[in-house]
């Protein structure tokens, strides 16, 4: 069986951290999508229906089922998609799910109805239900890892669950508020607090005296420190010391550097407007939340203040002693207008410094898709 994940013309509504990546290749709860339909269908093969410039390193299958990538499938979907009938699409109202061959025939989903992301802050929104169902789809029918003695845990310990190879000393668990999941081979250091619903995923850590809000995901290969609420980082970033991120996103190969703050609220507690690469222009949000959405590759030096709702784009190296401004271009240096272009061969140069420290670096695809977003309007 073969399953293209379609971006559904949403690829700029979630950028900048679709500039790098498929919809459906971005993580929140515990999975990123392609992972999650592996999980409910492991015979099938997963691919990506997104940009051009994309489909070098993400493959669109040919022969496949087109499935909508903004679904979060859970086991009724995920079932229905794999019973989808030739030349047939599956519609949760006016919603497209599915489509399979010429998809005329148009059927109705009659289960559970699916989590849907519709904006790029729907990502941290809805991250607890997300994060919630990984869960349980994760750890059915396994037992978890003993806890140490060491730690303190409030709440449950069905509702923690830690794989193979994960070390946690002198922590605080709350699980009263939701589940732990702690991935393996990471870890938590001593003095952290934490409250779920929270994810670590693989090879991650928790610096000592992490406060941890939920609903928080911690992709595979992070270091976190300081204080986090409502935050999904990727993979491979780092917020290594004090400083403060609610309500906010980062993606891949992004570094805060110690004492970055974001601001998650306004001043005059009123709702909060946002910069859209769909728009090319701020949108009101209707939210009254919401802190840093940071593009792959991007950095920020010490002490770096970001305002409310602030969008960073890829390859972004932000210092000064100001607010930079809510909204900074792919590829730029500084932190205010004009910006200064952040070059392209110093950007790789850059890129591959963070990643060799990790024993890898730019594939000449990856290189590709940097080169084209450091031309593109698109990531401007």
């Amino acid at each position: 069986m073969k399953i293209n994940l379609d971006d559904n013309k949403l690829h700029l509504r979630f950028a900048p951290l679709t500039l790098t990546r498929p919809l459906g290749n971005l993580r929140m709860g515990i999975l990123c999508n392609n992972e999650r339909w592996k999980m409910y269908i492991p015979e099938a093969e997963i691919g990506f229906t997104t940009e051009k410039y994309l489909q070098e390193k993400f493959i669109q299958l040919t022969d496949a089922i087109q499935v909508n990538a903004s679904v979060i499938p859970n086991e009724e979907i995920a079932a229905a998609v794999f019973n989808l009938e030739d030349n047939s699409t599956l519609f949760l109202d006016n919603q497209w799910i599915a489509k399979r061959g010429t998809g005329l025939n148009k059927l109705q989903f009659k289960g559970e109805a699916p989590i849907i992301i519709k904006e790029r802050w729907d990502l941290f929104l809805m991250n607890e239900e997300v994060l919630i169902q990984d869960f349980d789809l994760l750890t059915n029918n396994r037992k978890s890892q003993k806890i140490s003695k060491t730690n303190t845990l409030i709440g449950d310990s069905k509702f923690i669950f830690i794989e193979e190879g994960a070390i946690i000393e002198g922590a605080i668990l709350n699980t009263t508020t939701g589940p732990i999941y702690i991935g393996h081979n990471a870890e938590i250091m001593e003095g952290s607090l934490i409250r779920g619903p929270f994810a670590l995923c693989d090879n991650s850590t928790l610096k000592l005296g992490t406060k941890v809000y939920g609903a928080s995901t911690i992709g595979p290969h992070c270091k976190i420190g300081g204080e986090i609420s409502n935050v999904i980082f990727q993979s491979f970033s780092n917020k290594g010391h004090d400083g403060f991120i609610g309500n906010s996103v980062i993606g891949e190969w992004c570094n805060l550097g110690a004492g970055t703050n974001s601001s998650n609220l306004k001043n005059n507690y009123g709702e909060i407007s946002s910069y859209s690469y769909e728009k090319l222009a701020e949108v009101e949000t209707k939210q009254q939340f919401m802190g840093l959405f940071m593009g792959d590759h991007s950095k920020s030096a010490i002490n770096t203040l970001f305002n409310t709702a602030s969008v960073v784009g890829v390859s972004v190296t932000v210092f000064g002693a100001d607010f930079p401004p809510k909204f900074i271009p792919s590829f730029s240096w500084g932190f205010s207008q004009p910006f200064v272009e952040f070059k392209f061969e110093k950007a790789i140069e850059a890129a591959n410094n963070m990643m060799e420290r990790r024993s890898l670096s730019l594939s000449e695809v990856d290189v590709k898709i940097l080169n084209y977003l450091s031309t593109s309007k698109k990531s401007k």
